[in-house]
């Protein structure tokens, strides 16, 4: 409740909360808010400049970008949403364990997070959508395999920070097991730390989704999604700019509202901030 009450005392977070809720309301409501079917065909309007019908024009089959944009809102914000969610989850628990255990658990845990971080993690993504196979589930699976390392290592780290308080001693000699103590004691203490990492990586993982689907990697058609948008759009930069900018803009406003949404969390949860 302390931190909530600071947060809407915070003008900058409250301005930056606001958009990305309406973002988000914008993908939960694409079925009222777009003006024309998603997938929808139009032999009259191919290519076509943005205009009233299409506000930002149509794409190579006249399907109304717009309304692609909005429909493909749901396929890109859920996968990020729900991709930084379970990667966030599997490293804060490998990383609690580790910490937690120390001796050699922890050393195999953390040879094997080092061996994982010491490549660019979307050369491993790559590797993984190749051999699984492309699309949505598969995506996720490949993001989430890969990606967990980061918080692991925070995570162990404030483990090892805490865990030899005296309130984690006292609940040790209690009785309390391992597994309760660490979800009771220690992950209330790490969780809003991590908080930070976990709203920056959703637009970071917003970018990596939009750059496999633009290899071909992600969702399928004729599922809207803004990565294989700006992947059909590519083959038309010169005749059809829209097919490229609209959906690129879209993409990059989304990357940077949750990094300032990130920024503006980091500032509230600072202990030594004065000026909130």
């Amino acid at each position: 409740m302390y931190y909530i009450r600071l947060a809407f005392r915070d003008r900058k977070f409250i301005i930056i909360f606001i958009i990305t809720v309406l973002f988000v309301l914008a993908a939960l409501f694409a079925g009222k808010l777009a003006p024309n079917d998603p997938i929808a065909q139009d032999s009259q309007a191919l290519l076509q400049a943005p205009s009233r019908t299409y506000p930002f024009g149509t794409d190579q089959l006249g399907r109304c970008i717009f309304s692609r944009i909005l429909y493909g809102g749901r396929t890109s914000l859920v996968i990020a949403l729900v991709v930084t969610l379970l990667m966030s989850a599997v490293g804060i628990f490998i990383g609690m364990v580790s910490g937690y255990a120390g001796g050699r658990t922890d050393t195999v845990i953390m040879r094997i997070t080092d061996m994982l971080m010491a490549f660019p993690h979307i050369v491993f993504v790559i590797a993984l959508v190749s051999v699984l196979g492309t699309g949505t589930r598969n995506l996720i699976l490949s993001m989430t395999l890969i990606s967990w390392t980061m918080y692991a290592r925070v995570s162990r780290s404030m483990v090892i920070s805490i865990k030899n308080n005296e309130y984690i001693e006292q609940a040790r000699l209690g009785g309390v097991r391992k597994l309760p103590l660490m979800i009771r004691y220690i992950l209330p203490n790490v969780l809003p730390y991590l908080i930070v990492l976990i709203t920056q990586d959703i637009g970071s993982n917003l970018l990596t989704m939009a750059s496999l689907s633009l290899l071909g990697l992600g969702s399928q058609p004729p599922t809207p999604e803004w990565g294989y948008m700006l992947s059909e759009g590519k083959r038309y930069m010169q005749t059809a700019p829209w097919m490229l900018v609209y959906p690129g803009l879209v993409i990059l406003v989304c990357v940077i509202i949750f990094n300032l949404l990130g920024d503006s969390l980091r500032d509230i949860l600072d202990p030594r901030n004065e000026t909130l």
